[in-house]
Order: structure tokens, then sequence, then C-alpha cells
């Protein structure tokens, strides 16, 4: 299979490189990047050619794509992408705007390729060990969420909110609105939030809590932010903590880890040892344009997520909770 990538704009598309790499039966044939230098070095490093020109770049013959670029060329980038015939891995969020989100779906349906997003969390053990007991009803029903995704400030593009679309409650909420929606099965329909800058001199959120109601009465928490600081042992956290009439049970995506110390300004480090969750998601979406099934997460999954995280920013600013249809 002959896979391209677009942009190496976002910090993931190095590790969803490094995962096409491992797979023998996947090709990474170019990259495309507008930032010449950057593209010029990642194509160095993964032994495949740079394109410059979109265009050009997606007449070549390839079978999928996975787009990494800044939040706010996704719509540009898969609409181009679905023209051109090519199955689709897109970077979350899915897009800045519901109407983007909805515009490149239609697309990618139009004509007739895969629009999957990039939620990896999906596919760490523990998150999908939860989800095998919550289906076995090993906790009974569900009464409520607790959730986190608390990580450092990623600086450049993601705190300019033109091409970000928003801070930590837009990068950090849709990763666990996806588990959510997933483990339950159901849409949330209200969503109260508080969101601002905490602990960033930056001209974009830092932080939210978020409160929210699912269709069936589950409520859940949410707490987002971008508070971890440079020398903290590890990126940050995923947590999930499900409530249930027989048990409760909590999760953390990142606590497979043993502790490091070195000399030196920041001398103790989290280093991870569980399973590589992007190395899950990438070898899920090769499954999909292999077998030509619809993807695990879908661009309406994608939608979704990102509704809650807008919703969020409504309701801090007008200080009320919002409903969502």
């Amino acid at each position: 299979m002959k896979i391209g990538m677009m942009s190496f704009a976002h910090m993931h598309a190095m590790s969803y490189a490094d995962s096409l790499m491992k797979l023998p039966n996947v090709e990474l044939v170019g990259i495309f990047d507008d930032d010449v230098e950057r593209g010029k070095e990642v194509s160095e490093k993964f032994n495949t050619k740079h394109y410059i020109n979109q265009e050009t770049f997606l007449n070549e013959e390839m079978d999928a794509v996975i787009i990494c670029s800044e939040n706010i060329r996704h719509k540009e980038m898969v609409i181009n992408a679905a023209k051109a015939k090519k199955h689709i891995l897109c970077e979350k969020p899915i897009a800045t705007t519901v109407e983007d989100a909805e515009a490149m779906i239609q697309a990618c349906a139009e004509h007739e390729v895969i629009l999957q997003i990039a939620f990896p969390v999906r596919f760490s053990s523990p998150i999908a060990q939860l989800k095998k007991m919550i289906d076995d009803k090993e906790l009974g029903d569900i009464v409520a969420f607790r959730t986190t995704n608390r990580g450092q400030n990623p600086g450049g593009w993601f705190i300019d909110e033109k091409q970000s679309g928003g801070g930590a409650v837009l990068d950090h909420t849709v990763h666990m609105v996806d588990i959510m929606r997933w483990y339950l099965g159901k849409e949330i329909t209200e969503v109260h939030a508080i969101v601002d800058s905490y602990f960033h001199d930056i001209p974009i959120d830092d932080a939210g809590l978020l409160t929210v109601e699912f269709e069936n009465g589950v409520i859940a928490s949410h707490d987002a932010s971008w508070s971890k600081f440079t020398e903290y042992p590890m990126w940050g956290d995923a947590t999930i903590e499900v409530i249930g009439t027989k048990q409760t049970v909590k999760v953390d995506a990142f606590k497979e880890h043993f502790r490091m110390f070195t000399s030196g300004a920041k001398s103790l480090d989290h280093v991870f040892y569980g399973n590589d969750m992007d190395f899950g998601l990438i070898q899920d979406f090769v499954a999909c344009v292999e077998q030509g099934r619809e993807p695990s997460i879908t661009g309406f999954d994608g939608l979704k997520a990102l509704e809650v995280a807008l919703a969020a920013y409504v309701s801090s600013d007008k200080k009320k909770t919002v409903n969502l249809s």
C-alpha cells in the first residue's frame, strides 16, 4: 500500500511516520509540506520524496494520505485529497468549525473515500480493556464519567487562534469526549464550561472545566488543560473514571511507566512502556483501506467531539448551559 503524508506541522506526524515504517506492506511514497525546510528535513529522515506543491503531490499514485497540518488547513487538505480519490486519516480536531467538518464529511462521501479521525486513545490497551468490561456489563449501568486530559503547552501555531481554532479546551476535550461516546453509545445534549488562561501569559485558553450531560441522563466532568510545566516528569495524562451501578473503574492511558532519575534540570522522567497507541491507530487505518470498510473512528465521530469542544467556548463566554440538538 502506498501512503503519503500531508504536512508535519503537528507533532504527531513524526510518530505516525515512524509507525508506517514498521509496517511491511506499506510504503511512505512522499511528503507534502510547503514549509520547505521542515519538509526537506523529514523527507530525508524517512528516505522519501518531498513535494512543495499540493496538487503535484496528490496527482501521484498512492492509496491514502495522513494529514497533520495546522487545524485551520484540515478542511482544505481533506477536500483536495478526497477529490484526488485518496483515503484519509486526519489529525484531530476534525476542523475548527462545525460547517467545515460537515463539508469535509460530505466531500469524502461524494468521492467515496474513507475519512478516519486520529483519536489514538481508543487504541490504548487499558482504555480498550475498560471498553470490553463495559460491554460485558461488569460495571452495570453507567451513572457518570470523570475525565482529564492535562498536558504541556505546545506553543507555536497551537496558541495562534487563527491557525488552531482554539486552545487547550479544543485540543484536549475531543479525545475524552470521543472515549465517552464510544463507551456509552449516546450523544451529549448539554455542555456547561468555564474556559480561560490560567497557567501561561498567552492570548488563548490554556484550561477549562466542562460538565456535560448525555441524552440518557448520564453526567460527566472533563478537566482539559496545558497545565503541566516543562520539567514535569511526563507529557501529561488522559484519564477516565467510569462510575457504574456495580463498580467504579479508573484508567490512565499513560500510567504504565517507570521512573528514571538523572542529573540535570529535569531530574525525574516517567518513561512510558505501555502499548504504542499511535501505532494501533495507523494499523487500524491501513486495515480499513485494505478491507474497504467503514473506519472505526468516522468523520461523524470527529464532528460530534468538535461540537462539544466548541460548545464549551460558547458556554463560558455566555455564562450559561449550551444545548446541543
